[in-house]
């Protein structure tokens, strides 16, 4: 496992990292380029961001290199509060396209917080938020079905309609097996928004989804109580009907996985996915994680089907720590894969890089700064 440092453009915003923030993939549509939205997530001081990011390719350069941009999108209206666990999909109707927010956690209210309860959090109100990302404009619903707020769900989006599967609510610490579909009707005037909660869910938070086929998904990972990971598989397909799951064999997991308390990761895309078991013991390993990829691949009759886990990679030569936050990535052209360096006997030069002390994304803080900017 190899990660590498990625440079940002000159007129980019910050991104501070955030952990869960919520995270939608916008595809090429209409002559917009391809994106990733992230919303939300709590700070390294602990705080909990309210900021819509957009990042996408600024541009991509020989030798691998590619440059991202990242802006921050202004919202107006019903802004979203400050939140984190929650998710975002983006929704297609009558030639429009919309961010869907719904769930998360935050901070108590001011008025309800002291001195012991100050760092204690609490669901959200269970709104659904609808975003214009073209004038940013956000708007609240409340809509009669939703009692609840809850957190670390899936939401799975297919055109006008998204299923929120899973998630967890604070107030009474469940974890109900409900599915709820979410349509929104993008009108001339207000939208219009239906909703209908269907008892035949999955009992599970935090899990990983990773695309197999068109509107198809096999859902792993994740937990089923606060103490008990969840070691099945699951395969979902989005269809005009509605929504059909199926069980699907579990890869072999290894007794590392089986037997460690925490997991996470995300998807690699393409029925791929990576995640992460924090390694246990006393005193604390050398290697900080075990990394493991997971490859979920179609049978010749269209059927899903798990394939086992890679062997885990403990080289962290020349690599940065994984956060514990969603996994990016970026289609890239076939012709652009062929002439990468991607093949045997390529190698990274350092000198393809520009000087980030004076163009990058990290600037130094003053002259006697002794940090080296591209490390």
């Amino acid at each position: 496992l190899k990660l590498r440092a990625i440079s940002f453009s000159n007129n980019s915003c910050y991104l501070p990292p955030l952990r869960c923030p919520a995270v939608a993939h916008f595809e090429p549509r209409d002559g917009s380029p391809e994106c990733y939205l992230i919303h939300g997530g709590r700070t390294p001081n602990n705080e909990l961001s309210s900021s819509l990011y957009m990042l996408s390719v600024d541009s991509r350069g020989c030798n691998r290199k590619v440059t991202l941009q990242c802006q921050e999108k202004e919202l107006v209206g019903d802004v979203p509060s400050a939140r984190y666990g929650h998710t975002l999909s983006v929704i297609h109707s009558r030639g429009k396209t919309a961010c869907v927010l719904f769930g998360g956690r935050s901070y108590m209210p001011p008025s309800e917080r002291t001195t012991e309860n100050w760092n204690s959090v609490v669901d959200c109100p269970p709104q659904v938020f609808l975003i214009d990302l073209e004038f940013g404009c956000s708007s609240a619903h409340t809509l009669p079905e939703l009692t609840d707020g809850q957190s670390f769900h899936v939401a799975l989006a297919r055109e006008d309609c998204v299923y929120f599967l899973g998630g967890h609510i604070l107030s009474s610490d469940c974890r109900p097996p409900r599915l709820i579909r979410l349509r929104v009707e993008l009108l001339l005037g207000s939208p219009v928004i239906t909703c209908t909660v269907l008892q035949e869910g999955l009992s599970i938070t935090s899990a990983i989804t990773s695309p197999v086929g068109y509107n198809e998904y096999i859902i792993f990972g994740g937990y089923q109580s606060e103490t008990q990971k969840r070691m099945e598989c699951t395969y979902i397909g989005l269809d005009d009907v509605g929504v059909h799951m199926e069980p699907r064999e579990p890869p072999q997991w290894t007794s590392e996985i089986s037997h460690s308390r925490t997991w996470f990761g995300g998807s690699l895309g393409k029925g791929s996915a990576l995640f992460a078991v924090p390694s246990e013991g006393n005193p604390t390993p050398p290697d900080a994680y075990h990394f493991y990829q997971v490859n979920f691949q179609k049978e010749p009759d269209g059927e899903a089907s798990t394939q086992g886990c890679s062997q885990e990679s403990t080289d962290f030569e020349d690599s940065a720590p994984l956060e514990d936050s969603e996994e990016l990535y970026f289609g890239r052209e076939p012709h652009e894969l062929e002439d990468s360096s991607d093949g045997e006997g390529a190698t990274y030069n350092e000198e393809d890089e520009e000087d980030e002390s004076q163009t990058g994304y990290w600037v130094k803080c003053c002259l006697s700064c002794q940090v080296d900017p591209n490390t």
